[in-house]
């Protein structure tokens, strides 16, 4: 009878405990409030491949004697993109070095990043004096799988480089020449040797491969079979490699985290039923912002069945645009002239604060601390929407910015 007796006490105790930490404990995050998450309908071999690449991402953190630099920017992946969102100033990452438009080249060593911390025994890389240089935020990671997938043939349908149409706007692609290791899929299509970049702020990554090997390499300083060197260091007069044998991360390791960039999940919209949200999407579109921020697409049928004929809305044209003389930096890649950049994507940009300190950090380099100011800030092509939006009663502006921050 004690033990029946006591036996229901622990049950009763059990129960609550359970109760009382359940009501202690904060809900959960809701899903749309979130960036990071898989892609729903992945089996379960790619949600392991998905687990594995998240903790390469965010958990692995390197040091000199797993291969850290020994010139670097950060010790891990998820340094720059907390939450797999934007980054932060503290972050933002220095590109020079390239060659400008007629190929000629700033400098003949270093770059295209700079490097400025270093491992002991190491001198961080200095910025050559009066050599071209920009500012670059880390941008938010999710939904990356959905542009990956589009076609060529999709991307070029939205350019007018010539703008026939007479709307102001004459998005252009940036071509890139691939990397040795590039393998073509069925959605690239070749130009004179060259593809379609559609990742990076220039669009100077043809695909998640190339982007992932770039960042470990410039980034961390991590050598792959990909990209067997240490960065290059401007003016460098102390060896560049470290202690650690190259290939200093395994070929499965980098993709793994590509597949996990793959089927990151796209961001979820907020509140898209108010209607002030609503009717900030209509002046969206009739002050013709959509113009460069296509806000649908549909993907094509994909090795990654999860990513297939699948409707999402990134706001992006993956497309370069001249943006005018307020945003020319004078750094080019590829073929992009000093004031041309891919079109962002503005999904997410309402949840972007969550990884900045709780305030926005806008446009390519940060410089933007509210939504207006970046949109002030537009030039070039974007001129004739930036007037249009600066003539707006008030209340147009509140409900515009209210559909942008519900993305």
């Amino acid at each position: 009878m004690k033990k029946n007796y006591f036996r229901l006490m622990v049950v009763f105790i059990t129960i609550f405990l359970a109760a009382s930490c359940e009501k202690l404990l904060p809900p959960a995050p809701a899903n749309d409030e979130l960036l990071d998450g898989p892609v729903e309908g992945l089996t379960a071999q790619q949600n392991r491949q998905f687990l594995d690449g998240d903790i390469a991402f965010n958990d692995d953190i390197f040091t000199p004697e797993t291969g850290l630099g020994p010139y670097f920017v950060a010790t891990s992946c998820g340094t720059c993109h907390a939450g797999d969102g934007k980054g932060h100033p503290f972050t933002t990452l220095t590109r020079f070095g390239q060659s400008d438009t007629n190929g000629n080249p700033y400098i003949t060593i270093g770059g295209p990043q700079l490097q400025n911390r270093a491992i002991p025994g190491h001198t961080p890389e200095q910025l050559p004096i009066g050599v071209v240089f920009s500012k670059f935020t880390p941008p938010a990671n999710t939904g990356l799988g959905f542009l990956a997938a589009l076609s060529d043939a999709q991307i070029l349908s939205n350019a007018d480089p010539s703008d026939a149409n007479g709307d102001g706007i004459s998005g252009v692609p940036n071509y890139i020449q691939p990397p040795a290791y590039f393998q073509p899929l069925p959605m690239h299509q070749p130009v004179n040797g060259k593809y379609i970049g559609r990742f990076g702020k220039k669009a100077g990554a043809i695909d998640l491969l190339q982007q992932t090997v770039n960042a470990y390499k410039q980034d961390i300083g991590i050598t792959s079979e990909f990209e067997t060197n240490e960065p290059s260091i401007y003016n460098s007069t102390i060896e560049t490699s470290d202690n650690v044998a190259d290939p200093e991360i395994a070929a499965s390791t980098i993709r793994n985290v590509v597949f996990y960039l793959r089927t990151l999940k796209a961001p979820i919209q907020r509140t898209q039923n108010d209607a002030e949200v609503k009717s900030g999407k209509n002046i969206f579109t009739v002050i013709n912002c959509a113009g460069c921020h296509t806000s649908q697409w549909t993907t094509p049928q994909s090795d990654i069945a999860a990513l297939s004929n699948k409707i999402f809305f990134p706001y992006s044209d993956l497309l370069l645009h001249d943006m005018g003389l307020g945003l020319n930096d004078g750094y080019t890649e590829g073929i992009a002239q000093p004031s041309e950049w891919r079109t962002p994507p503005l999904w997410g940009l309402g949840l972007s604060k969550n990884s900045q300190g709780g305030q926005y950090f806008l446009l390519h380099d940060g410089r933007a601390k509210t939504i207006e100011e970046a949109i002030l800030m537009h030039g070039g092509e974007a001129t004739s929407s930036r007037d249009l939006f600066q003539n707006l009663p008030s209340d147009d502006k509140q409900k515009l910015i209210k559909f942008l921050e519900s993305l």
